[in-house]
């Protein structure tokens, strides 16, 4: 598989033996034991910081496990709405409508389609995944950070998602998302950082749709 493809497909989520690994800055910030244990409010906040987007667009660098990276911008809509534009001359998408996440090759002309809830991005996207009853706080010497890992020990195969807050005043419930870490049921692993973020702007459901090479037909 061409080296390229492969870490796009790592963004795609758990059906294509993909993960998300992402840091709190552009170098990886790993959850390490400390003496001082978060604040047990802190994963009502994180779940009232991912409840308080509406939209957001940012920046986002997603990195291999071999270091690779690609660039590209993120734009999501909640609840379920989401796509990972990525820069020029990378002829891949990734999708979500509401229902489903789509990777999209236009290089070879294929699509694939996966339920949200079988993602680690469905602890983002999907209404239904409760990240209070399946998430638990994790210790970080940093105590600007508050990171929180979400598996659904029933469902292995969803694969596990770490999400890593900074407190900020201004983001929605005092804490932004500025990164998150995956790891799909194959222990794949990827991470993805988001900077430059935009809350709240207007964006049309018409962005998380998109051409479908197979056919001449719009989508």
């Amino acid at each position: 598989m061409n080296p390229m493809t492969s870490l796009v497909r790592s963004l795609a989520g758990a059906a294509v033996s993909a993960a998300l690994v992402v840091s709190a800055t552009a170098t990886f910030i790993a959850p390490t034991p400390v003496a001082a244990q978060a604040a047990p409010s802190d994963l009502d906040s994180a779940v009232s910081a991912l409840r308080g987007i509406s939209t957001l667009r940012a920046d986002f660098v997603q990195t291999d496990r071999n270091g690779k990276q690609l660039r590209g911008v993120m734009t999501l809509k909640r609840p379920g709405k989401i796509r990972f534009q990525y820069e020029k001359g990378v002829p891949f998408l990734i999708v979500a409508d509401g229902s489903a996440l789509t990777f999209i090759d236009y290089q070879v002309r294929q699509v694939q389609r996966w339920p949200i809830k079988n993602s680690p991005l469905g602890a983002l996207l999907d209404p239904k995944r409760d990240v209070a009853r399946y998430g638990k706080l994790v210790p970080s010497e940093n105590g600007n950070l508050v990171v929180i890992e979400v598996r659904d020990k029933e469902h292995p195969e969803y694969g596990v998602i770490t999400l890593v807050f900074v407190r900020k005043a201004s983001a929605p419930g005092g804490l932004e998302l500025t990164s998150w870490a995956a790891l799909d049921a194959q222990n794949t692993r990827t991470r993805v950082t988001l900077t430059n973020h935009k809350y709240g702007m207007a964006i049309s459901d018409k962005e998380f749709r998109f051409n479908d090479p197979r056919t001449p037909t719009r989508r």
